[in-house]
């Protein structure tokens, strides 16, 4: 079982609040149309290495397009801080900016050509399974 790290994170407020448990110090920038729009940089963990501490009341949900995609934000100050998503929607994407202190700087981050999602998603289900 590899070495987990734990951090925690939350939206801008500070309503949402959770923590994280990540095997590999690595993430992925995507550039469709949302991440791009959101900033999201993608840190994809099973569902039991994520435990939402406080904030379930204060979460609102946008989906499009296929609908499996979850896009939690909180409703006080917009921040969408983590969501589930279509490529592992029995998991949770953190955004990895969303993370306390200066978190980003510890991680790798591959980019991800999100724009033709359909032809390149095999990329990110063979690395997060």
């Amino acid at each position: 079982m590899p070495k987990l790290t734990t951090f925690h994170g939350g939206c801008h407020c500070g309503a949402v609040r959770y923590q994280v448990q990540i095997a590999k110090l690595e993430a992925v920038e995507c550039n469709c149309s949302i991440c791009a729009k959101k900033g999201f940089i993608h840190l994809i963990v099973p569902a039991d290495r994520f435990t939402l501490l406080q904030g379930q009341d204060t979460l609102s949900t946008y989906t499009f397009n296929t609908g499996i995609a979850k896009h939690h934000f909180c409703r006080h100050c917009g921040i969408h801080s983590f969501y589930r998503p279509r490529s592992h929607p029995d998991g949770y994407d953190i955004n990895l900016r969303c993370l306390d202190g200066n978190s980003v700087d510890l991680f790798d981050i591959t980019l991800f050509d999100g724009k033709h999602w359909e032809e390149q998603i095999d990329q990110i289900r063979d690395r997060y399974s």
